[in-house]
């Protein structure tokens, strides 16, 4: 199934982390974005700013939940939207 991923990171580093992750779980990015960072409207975390970043990426439905705890586990992801594409 096609999944997008849109999250937003303290550091540039995780971009490889959570792509390695998605990768782990026999899933292929397809579309990579980076947004850039931007000043969010209330903190989170106790940040002011953060790099927003979007996937596309494909992957069977049953890794999905896996990865979903996994990316919740991540406490250097601030927040994340993971919606299923048509």
């Amino acid at each position: 199934m096609k999944y997008e991923l849109t999250f937003l990171i303290k550091e540039e580093a995780q971009v490889k982390i959570i792509k390695d992750l998605i990768e782990s779980y026999k899933g292929e990015v397809t579309k990579e974005d980076r947004w850039g960072e931007k000043t969010l409207a209330y903190s989170i975390k106790k940040n002011r700013t953060a790099l927003f970043y979007n996937f596309q990426f494909e992957v069977n439905k049953k890794s999905v939940l896996e990865l979903k705890n996994k990316l919740n586990l991540n406490e250097k992801i601030l927040r994340y939207l993971l919606l299923v594409r048509e």
